[in-house]
């Protein structure tokens, strides 16, 4: 089966469907033979016929005569059907949520979930997995379903240690035993302490914790709401491969909520988008979502433009003075009025945003032999780093690689240890960062009178636009304009976020995990927008998507150093793949260290402890020396260069203290 329906007579097409009928034709002007699934008889074209399907075999066959015998053409087998939903209606007081939605999952469904912020996709997920309860409609089960789901929320017991939040009380014997388990812990906890309490732990260990004791089980059909949050770009890569490889083509059950839209395409073989209180399917991912989407946007416009025109004509009928109305007859007048009626809600979508932007010369930021050190740790070490006019790079990294580090030397909220930070003079640099700290001094501000104080007008698209009108073009609801800013949602914040910071026209535009708590539209009309910035943009990002979308080359942090990627992402992540693979996991550490007795113990946590009390020493030592360097006579050459070499000095001896300290603790552990 070719999937567009043709195929010669003697190789008959396989297709599965739910609604076991066919419909078939010959074409006589290539002989071959037609066949397609349609949902009732109406919908058949006239060169199409239905044919029943027989009884008399496992497996329906539909044939048709040709060449004097018999062919079988469509091989229609049942799909096994998990979970569904029948006229489900649920609302609020200000709003209805879904009305008379009905959907299914059968066996190999693997759904993503689009829609805007707040159109009811989470909710979604909470009804199909019974969390949720609809005020009418019903969900269906197969007998015996087991359906497990990951919510946004952290539901981790924090008095737990990770070992019992992912296995139980399982002995060690039985869950080592098992590939699977040790293919998720390895896949997305090898990094986290087995025995570190939960309460201990990041927001981003915490999710992956979650999220490994879930897939750690053995479930029919698993609901995942924003898996990729806190994820980087590797584990993000290992969690798709997993859902991929996690049940046959043809059986399990996946429901996932994201605006990864990489992931969505990885992962999914159909979308279902969110809106208006409906849900409404697409076959396959994200882009063959975006092409259909296309497709019946284009429809849609079509037939507006045809009702436009027929209204037009309708109108002028009824205004053609008062004498004649009333011999007019009832159903043209009937007929106008509902074209008048017809009109459908307006979808926001994002604009390209040509706002004016402050003139940008040679010099932009220069990061020179730049290292950032934290107590005893070294986060950044020797960074080369200038930034040119008009450049548009992604940042890549594992979590706490320094990604943000490096971008708070460039935006000036972070001074380096060592090295220098050069800023040219006509930079203006604006920053969106993941704290949202723009919002805290007006969280207590109406955001009608946020944008009241500002410009009442900037151009856009050759058009003068309100900063209102810009805020809508990103999604950002009317009704909310009457909303503090500290009780907007995510999504809300962070679009008045960008949005505040573009105003201020800046020439240089620094990122930071732009994509959090933001929906796919969002995305979309951001990417548009940075398509035409025209200034430097600097991105950190786990969504490849996006990153492969607005930036022109991708920087990795590895090992506390800034690594050019001419292959992109997935240069970045083969690197990263052949380090894993080269180096002995923590088990193999574990079995190749030798058991120490415990006076060896004593001496190694004295070395340690002695260790801990050099590098302090070291690090106020090295503190000094950067004073004693400034304060030197920078006419005195020699001076200088006697005052840098001791500085090397000291910070290679606490690079050889650290290594030290890091075997001594592998000992330990």
């Amino acid at each position: 089966w070719n999937g567009e329906g043709i195929a010669p007579v003697s190789s008959p097409p396989q297709r599965r469907t739910s609604k076991p009928f066919c419909a078939v034709a010959k074409r006589r002007s290539t002989g071959r033979v037609t066949a397609d699934k349609f949902r009732s008889t109406a919908a058949l074209p006239s060169h199409f016929h239905l044919l029943r399907p027989r009884t008399d075999s496992p497996a329906w066959h539909t044939a048709i005569p040709a060449l004097g015998r018999f062919v079988p053409l469509c091989n229609l087998v049942p799909v096994a059907h998990l979970l569904g939903a029948e006229a489900l209606h649920l609302e609020y007081p200000t709003q209805v949520v879904f009305d008379s939605v009905t959907v299914g999952i059968n066996e190999g469904a693997r759904i993503g979930i689009v829609g805007r912020n707040g159109d009811g996709k989470s909710t979604l997920l909470g009804m199909l997995t019974g969390r949720v309860s609809p005020h009418a409609g019903r969900v269906t089960r197969r007998s015996g379903l087991r359906v497990a789901a990951l919510d946004q929320a952290d539901t981790l017991d924090p008095s737990h240690t990770v070992g019992v939040a992912l296995v139980g009380d399982r002995p060690e014997h039985e869950w080592a035993g098992d590939p699977k388990v040790r293919q998720v812990v390895e896949g997305l906890v090898s990094e986290i302490g087995w025995d570190a309490m939960v309460g201990s732990l990041s927001g981003g260990q915490r999710r992956r914790v979650q999220l490994a004791a879930l897939l750690i089980g053995d479930w029919d059909v698993i609901a995942l709401d924003e898996p990729t949050n806190h994820l980087d770009v590797q584990g993000i890569t290992w969690l798709a491969r997993h859902l991929q490889q996690r049940w046959a083509r043809t059986s399990g059950g996946l429901l996932v909520v994201t605006h990864d839209r990489w992931f969505l395409d990885e992962v999914a073989n159909t979308t279902w988008e969110v809106h208006d209180g409906i849900v409404e399917p697409f076959d396959g991912g994200y882009a063959a979502y975006v092409l259909q989407r296309v497709e019946r946007d284009r429809v849609a416009a079509a037939a507006e433009a045809k009702r436009q025109n027929l209204m037009r004509k309708e109108l002028a009928w009824l205004r053609r003075g008062a004498p004649a109305r009333t011999s007019k007859p009832k159903f043209r007048i009937e007929a106008a009025n509902q074209l008048s009626e017809d009109v459908p809600p307006l979808r926001s979508a994002g604009g390209r945003a040509n706002l004016a932007t402050s003139r940008l010369g040679k010099d932009v930021v220069d990061l020179l032999d730049v290292s950032v050190t934290f107590g005893a740790t070294t986060v950044l070490r020797d960074i080369e780093w200038r930034i040119a006019p008009g450049e548009r790079t992604g940042i890549v990294g594992a979590n706490g690689a320094g990604k943000s580090t490096l971008l708070g030397l460039i935006s000036g909220a972070l001074d380096p240890t060592s090295g220098r930070v050069k800023r040219g003079k006509t930079v203006q640099l604006g920053t969106l960062d993941q704290q949202a700290g723009i919002l805290d001094d007006i969280a207590g501000d109406l955001v009608r009178d946020v944008l009241g104080r500002l410009k009442t007008g900037y151009l856009v698209d050759d058009r003068e636009l309100t900063p209102a009108q810009l805020l809508e073009r990103l999604g950002f609801r009317r009704e909310h304009l009457s909303s503090r800013v500290g009780e907007l949602s995510g999504g809300q914040r962070r679009r008045l976020q960008l949005m505040l910071t573009l105003l201020e026209e800046p020439n240089v535009l620094v990122l930071d995990e732009p994509t959090n708590d933001v929906d796919i539209d969002m995305l979309s009309a951001t990417e548009d927008l940075l398509d035409s910035w025209p200034g430097t943009l600097i991105v950190v990002s786990h969504d490849r998507y996006l990153l492969e979308r607005v930036t022109d080359q991708q920087y990795a942090i590895l090992d506390g150093r800034l690594r050019h990627l001419p292959g992109g992402v997935d240069e970045y992540l083969r690197i990263t793949e052949s380090r894993r693979i080269s180096s002995p996991s923590a088990e193999q550490r574990k079995a190749a260290s030798p058991v120490l007795s415990g006076a060896e113990l004593r001496n190694l946590e004295k070395e340690i402890a002695s260790l801990d009390r050099t590098l302090e020493r070291l690090s106020d030592r090295i503190g000094a020396k950067h004073v004693e360097l400034a304060e030197h006579d920078q006419s005195d050459h020699v001076g200088i260069g006697n005052l840098t070499k001791e500085l090397r000095a000291l910070e290679d001896e606490v690079v050889a203290k650290e290594s030290r300290w890091l075997e001594l603790s592998e000992l330990l552990d």
